[in-house]
């Protein structure tokens, strides 16, 4: 009993002994000295002795804050607790990348690459457990089209709202399948997966990537050629950044109709005796519809008017059909006559103005809109994901709603597979989540509330409802999309057992293929410089 007594005591010192230890460590690195340290290789690496000091942001510069804060899109990583980067670098040139890669490593300090900063952990811009540097990538964003190849070659750092602009700018009968929200930095979004309301119709955006350019650990930088088929595989739904810096892509452009068509239709659950039987009808239609047709559900709780002070369920339905407003018509009427819609309630405009209403904009909003990347306007946020394979019962639709209401806030993002989903192999990309998929699950929740508190009370709901829907969801693994970054999940510390961490988070996001990806990894960086919580570990030594 004593010597338990006095092996807990050592454990406990021992404990604060390297917290402290941390602590003035990181004090230490946060010296002038590495600025310095930084800037003098840089020079070195880059042959730019009066150019290179203007990329370089330092914690004691004037813009220091406006350059981090711009691309921070989660309002929970933007507080005084948050851990900050001591540089940002800004490069422009592709030398720059490669001599960021190299020095972050000469000196020791841990890299975060940043696009467009929506990754919804916000670890493309926060270690938890280390002094760091980001890397952001904002000023690369050109963008460059060509109809007669039908492609185009993008930079990580232009928005899909730039990428999309720029097709329409050069034809209007091409379009790019990639996502919603029009600030979504390329980088991040391709290296993930990427989806988007084309997705039944031609495949996610990694399955129309046809070239690539990436810094690899040795501050090279590699074409699909150079770089190998396994690599070039790795980055098209592994995560990029556990493998290098990718500097852009080429994509295959898909042709689009002149005119497309888009709809929304709500119910509401206490005013509609039928909002149950539509959300079930959904299910066996969304998926098996024709594929030109995407229809994502959302429910969410909102207050009732029928009986006050209590809440009830929202389902909407917004919709992108690849053709004229009378074909869909009589295709809904055939396969989902419940909805009753008419030919007046669906709107006919071109795919690039569908882009627009899809982000929210009003009908007739000009394309220009697209390029307002909308810098420093984080709010609070936490996301998490599932997917459905078999239905769910209409009674198991009751619960699921009334446990909806229980919880709080929490919203749901229902996205149809089936289609060019279901054709593709899961191992022809790191991106598993193919056939035997309905449809995916984004659980989705917003604050405005500041403080722990609003935190711990909105984090706790949307994990109480990830709970209760375990009964429906996919098993062994309970799989997850990457794209959806959530550090619930699991989490690395990068240390001897980085490998059995990063299986428990790996197997979720990439089923089978994480092994394939371990395998890439442990070839292309072998001493695990690209890492952060939830990268590709090496294979144990």
């Amino acid at each position: 009993m004593i010597e338990s007594l006095r092996i807990s005591c050592f454990h406990l010192s021992l404990t604060i002994f390297l917290l402290v230890l941390l602590h003035v460590s990181y004090a230490l690195v946060t010296s002038d000295s590495v600025y310095d340290t930084f800037l003098h290789c840089l020079q070195k690496h880059t042959n730019e002795s009066d150019q290179v000091s203007n990329i370089i942001y330092a914690q004691t510069n004037a813009n220091y804050s406006t350059v981090l804060r711009n691309y921070i899109r989660n309002a929970r990583f933007n507080t005084s607790s948050t851990r900050k980067p001591l540089l940002i670098v800004t490069p422009s040139l592709e030398s720059q990348v490669g001599a960021t890669v190299v020095c972050s490593q000469t000196i020791g300090i841990q890299l975060r690459i940043r696009s467009g900063g929506h990754d919804f952990e916000g670890i493309s811009y926060v270690s938890y457990n280390a002094p760091f540097i980001i890397l952001d990538m904002f000023n690369f964003k050109s963008i460059t089209v060509d109809t007669d190849d039908e492609s185009v070659w993008v930079q990580v750092g232009a928005t899909l709202g730039e990428l999309y602009y720029s097709i329409w700018e050069k034809s209007k009968v091409h379009g790019f399948p990639a996502g919603v929200c029009s600030t979504v930095g390329v980088g991040g979004h391709i290296s993930g997966g990427g989806y988007g309301t084309m997705m039944r119709k031609f495949g996610l955006t990694i399955d129309n990537v046809l070239d690539a350019k990436i810094v690899d650990v040795n501050g090279n930088v590699l074409d699909r050629k150079s770089m190998g088929e396994d690599l070039f595989w790795a980055i098209r739904g592994g995560g990029g950044a556990s493998f290098g810096v990718v500097l852009s892509y080429k994509l295959k452009l898909v042709p689009v109709p002149e005119t497309v068509s888009v709809f929304s239709f709500e119910t509401i659950l206490d005013r509609n005796t039928m909002t149950t039987d539509i959300v079930y009808r959904w299910q066996e239609v969304a998926p098996n519809i024709d594929n030109a047709l995407f229809m994502r559900l959302h429910l969410k709780p909102v207050n009732s008017m029928v009986r006050k002070r209590e809440k009830t369920i929202i389902a909407s339905i917004m919709a992108l059909y690849l053709g004229k407003a009378k074909q869909l018509i009589s295709l809904l009427e055939e396969e989902f006559p419940e909805l009753d819609l008419k030919k007046n309630d669906c709107t006919e405009m071109s795919w690039i103005d569908s882009v627009l209403w899809w982000n929210g904009f009003a009908v007739g909003t000009s394309p220009h809109a697209l390029l307002n990347r909308n810098l420093n306007s984080a709010g609070f946020l936490k996301r998490k994901s599932d997917y459905i394979q078999k239905l769910i019962s209409k009674d198991g639709l009751e619960w699921v709603f009334k446990k909806m209401i229980e919880s709080g806030k929490t919203g749901l993002a229902l996205s149809p597979y089936g289609g060019r989903m279901s054709q593709i192999s899961a191992s022809e990309t790191p991106f598993p989540h193919r056939a035997g998929n309905l449809y995916k699950i984004e659980y989705s929740v917003n604050w405005e509330e500041e403080g722990e508190e609003a935190e711990k009370n909105y984090i706790t709901q949307i994990r109480r409802l990830y709970s209760y829907m375990t009964p429906f969801v996919s098993k062994n693994p309970r799989s997850a999309f990457l794209n959806y970054r959530d550090l619930d999940i699991g989490i690395s510390s990068n240390d001897e057992n980085s490998y059995e961490d990063g299986k428990v988070y790996g197997l979720k996001y990439f089923n089978d293929n994480f092994y394939r990806l371990v395998k890439v990894k442990t070839a292309v960086d072998p001493h695990n410089f690209f890492r952060n919580e939830q990268s590709i570990p090496t294979l144990p030594k």
